[in-house]
């Protein structure tokens, strides 16, 4: 039998309060929505059941409020068998949420970090064994910076591979950037991060090759909505398209995206068996209502 992977994610845990309308309001706009769902979420939550769902062995560190959505969350991550024994749960601070707006084709989100903000070095650091166990390492941003910081060395000192995925964009400085073996920024984070338009296709190739210049040693994978992704590892840039789906819900498919990157990675396959499998869970994810419950299965997938 094939050993499941091991993937520490170190991230994010919110609850997101989805609320379904006819389009977006306009500036100063009152407007009523059709519906509200409750859905555990958060990136980091997102990508370790996305990973756990596929099959891993995952471990997730992050921290929650001592409250009802806290509960729920970690209720529902125990459920899909993420590990949670290194989730804070604080007093006296509330669990993180999003609030998404959600039309028929897109979404925007505002995101409240409650106890997300009160991760740190020191917690991370308290499971340094759990992270520089694993086969791979996942981050995102949503969690303080010196925190995800702590993440990214402990792995690098340990000679585990790292995803940073730069959501949402926040400035990092070339030396933190560079703690990343892959670094998957989408196109409107990566305009962010190399300070130019990436608007169009011979723009953003232009700007990955000069990326690659300043991160010889690192992965870059843009990832680029129903275009696919752009990956650029060696001196070629990649481009896997994105199959035609039926749209119900976008809010996951990054988080999907980067899942199965991680999976696959920490599985020990080559990019060539990693990427399209990726793109095909980001696919699945956004055929279906709710994050985690748009993550595929591996057999959904092969």
């Amino acid at each position: 039998m094939t050993r499941k992977p091991r993937i520490a994610v170190v991230g994010s845990l919110n609850m997101d309060l989805v609320i379904s309308m006819p389009r977006m309001p306009r500036m100063g706009e009152s407007m009523q929505g059709d519906d509200i769902h409750y859905i555990s979420g958060g990136k980091g939550a997102n990508q370790a059941v996305g990973c756990a769902k596929l099959g891993a062995n995952v471990d997730m560190i992050g921290a929650v409020g001592n409250d009802g959505f806290g509960a729920q969350i970690l209720e529902r991550m125990n459920g899909f068998g993420v590990g949670t024994a290194a989730i804070a749960v604080l007093e006296n601070v509330p669990t993180g949420t999003a609030t998404i707006l959600h039309t028929e084709g897109d979404n925007c989100i505002v995101v409240v970090p409650g106890a997300n903000g009160k991760c740190t070095p020191e917690q991370i650091q308290a499971h340094a064994s759990m992270i520089a166990g694993a086969d791979a390492l996942i981050v995102q941003l949503e969690i303080p910076l010196p925190a995800v910081e702590a993440a990214l060395r402990i792995a690098r000192e340990a000679g585990i591979p790292t995803i940073i995925n730069p959501a949402p964009a926040a400035a990092l400085t070339d030396e933190q950037l560079g703690l990343g073996d892959y670094f998957t920024p989408n196109e409107t984070e990566f305009e962010f991060y190399c300070g130019a338009s990436a608007s169009t296709e011979e723009e953003l190739f232009g700007q990955m090759h000069a990326w690659k210049k300043r991160f010889p040693q690192q992965t870059l994978i843009v990832t680029r909505g129903k275009h696919g992704i752009s990956c650029l590892a060696g001196d070629e840039i990649v481009t896997v398209p994105a199959p035609l789906v039926s749209v119900v819900d976008t809010t996951g498919a990054g988080d999907s995206f980067n899942a199965a990157l991680c999976f696959g990675l920490a599985s020990g396959w080559e990019l060539e068996r990693t990427l399209p499998l990726a793109v095909k869970a980001a696919s699945h994810s956004v055929t279906v209502f709710g994050a985690q419950d748009g993550m595929p299965a591996l057999s959904d997938l092969e």
